[in-house]
């Protein structure tokens, strides 16, 4: 009798000739299977090897949609089913095959579909992790063009302000962010300016940004009262729908008249800014009203202040306070005894040494969320000072001074 092996618990043999037909049969259903990169075509490949080759009346994958054909059920008379699960054990799919006639397989016809089950399941897995990073580089892709346009949103130049000096920063946490800073030149020689944080971090964040951003430069042109304005913005966002107030937006808002050297500013359930004089104590901007786009028909004051010359003025969203070494948290009060006494008279020359403080601070530890920060500083004489610009998202500050 000639040599072949036998299954346990069978009295079926495969002979050598036919181990080796079967293995080289099954080498070319592996080349077949594994030349496929979609997860559709892996199947189907799959399902014609047992059909055209095998010669079975029929191969299907239930759930799927994918028939060969007399397409078989699992559980009926005759019908075979081979799981393919992934590295971890998880079902991904289940060949069910029907014998011609109704007849059970033979020894040979199993041992083959169970080598090309296990086969097309390292094939059908390998499919799906080359779709997931398809799709990773695609969202990788338009996350980059997002995070450009984003940065090209901000303020591209500082305005020359006679006797002032004016900087920001912005480090989105993630590719793009919901923090947002602007600066507005309006008619009548004064500026405007904002900072607002958009609720919660990444993309549904910044896209509420754009829109704030749109409503905000929108309503500005036409030079309303600060408090108007904050009143405004708040129903517009109201207004959007559901979604649009779970992404509740804090924001400060100032108007400076450089001439006059006074200043209007409104807090909309913001961080409180910090203005610095010479010879008093610190001042705060706390809240006025709740953020915008939280309650409806909210009201806001504003606040008016002359700033002296070697005044400082600093706006800021919570990624700057909310950095922790350990459970130790930087917060307001040690952000603001920096301010207050940085050496700096320049407003880009205390973003530096504050952003420098916290990454101190920090160790090394990662940035826990999107870090947007405002300095205004009125020089000690009539000089015209430089403003500074610097941006930085998911990557090293990108520095720049105004045209």
């Amino acid at each position: 009798m000639a040599a072949g092996v036998q299954l346990p618990g069978s009295g079926e043999t495969i002979g050598l000739q036919q181990q080796v037909a079967r293995l080289q049969a099954l080498l070319e259903a592996s080349r077949q299977v594994h030349s496929m990169i979609r997860e559709e075509e892996v199947l189907e490949s799959v399902l014609r090897i047992v059909v055209r080759e095998l010669e079975m009346a029929g191969a299907a994958f239930p759930g799927t949609g994918l028939v060969y054909g007399d397409g078989p059920m699992a559980g009926t008379d005759g019908a075979a089913s081979y799981p393919l699960d992934d590295r971890d054990g998880n079902r991904m799919a289940e060949l069910v095959v029907a014998p011609p006639a109704g007849r059970v397989l033979t020894l040979y016809e199993a041992d083959f579909l169970e080598g090309l089950s296990l086969q097309a399941a390292v094939a059908l897995e390998n499919a799906r992790n080359h779709k997931r990073n398809l799709d990773f580089a695609r969202v990788q892709q338009d996350l980059d063009a997002a995070r450009v346009i984003q940065r090209s949103l901000l303020p591209q130049s500082l305005p020359p302000i006679p006797g002032y000096s004016v900087a920001f920063r912005s480090a989105t946490c993630y590719e793009v962010g919901g923090d947002y800073l602007d600066i507005v030149e309006l008619g009548d020689g004064s500026l405007l300016m904002a900072v607002a944080d958009v609720a919660g971090k990444g993309l549904a964040s910044a896209i509420v940004s754009t829109s704030f951003r749109s409503a905000f430069r929108a309503m500005a042109v036409s030079g309303p009262p600060l408090d108007e304005l904050a009143t405004r913005m708040n129903q517009q966002h109201w207004q959007e729908g559901e979604e649009a107030r779970r992404r509740y937006v804090t924001a400060i808002f100032m108007r400076l008249y450089p001439e006059t050297g006074e200043i209007e500013v409104v807090n909309a359930g913001h961080n409180p800014g910090f203005l610095v004089c010479p010879g008093a104590e610190p001042h705060q901007f706390e809240a006025a009203g709740t953020p915008l786009g939280l309650l409806p028909e909210m009201r806001y004051t504003s606040e008016r202040h002359r700033i002296v010359p070697g005044t400082r003025l600093l706006f800021y969203t919570d990624g700057l306070t909310e950095v922790f070494k350990n459970e130790e948290e930087f917060g307001p009060e040690r952000l603001l005894e920096q301010f207050s006494t940085c050496p700096s008279e320049k407003a880009d020359g205390i973003l530096d040494a504050l952003w420098t403080a916290i990454e101190d601070f920090a160790e090394g530890g990662p940035q826990g969320d999107d870090m947007t920060a405002l300095a205004l500083c009125r020089g000690t004489d009539t000089t015209e000072m430089p403003g500074a610009i610097e941006m930085s998202a998911g990557a090293p500050c990108v520095t720049g001074m105004p045209g």
